[in-house]
């Protein structure tokens, strides 16, 4: 019985993450990413934020994560990264804006060399921990 509980579980596990991606694909987040939406912080609050370092063990929550930026990259298809580290493959953290958000910020290149502050549901896309930032008032300047 435990085998067949164990097996269930991992066909579970592997569905979701396929639909994860899928979606990603699509442009679309996760549904329990966006309904966490409605519990960000206030923008006025920076105690709590996590080092982007240290991200990993929040995925699944919202919350804060802060640190520099070091570069920011709009890709082909539009969507901007704001990098945290030199080589954003080897980052234990990234952060994306879409490009379907992308008319709603300003210049996102000021954020460059900045310490920042990122707010909203923590969740993983290709094993790292990522923040979608959706709405300016997700980002905001480190005191």
């Amino acid at each position: 019985m435990r085998r067949k509980q164990t097996a269930v579980a991992g066909v579970v596990l592997a569905v979701f993450c396929l639909g994860v991606l899928v979606g990603r694909r699509a442009g679309r987040s996760p549904s329990a990413a966006s309904s966490s939406a409605a519990h960000l912080s206030s923008a006025g609050e920076s105690a709590g934020c996590t080092d982007f370092h240290d991200a990993g063990p929040h995925v699944g929550q919202t919350g804060c994560v802060s640190g520099r930026v070091l570069k920011v990259f709009t890709s082909r298809g539009g969507n901007t990264f704001l990098d945290f580290c030199e080589d954003y493959r080897e980052c234990p953290f990234t952060s994306v804006i879409f490009s379907s958000d992308r008319q709603k910020f300003g210049n996102l290149q000021s954020l460059a060399g900045r310490e920042t502050e990122i707010r909203g549901p923590i969740t993983v896309y290709q094993g790292k921990p990522e923040i979608i930032v959706r709405d300016p008032e997700q980002i905001r300047m480190a005191p």
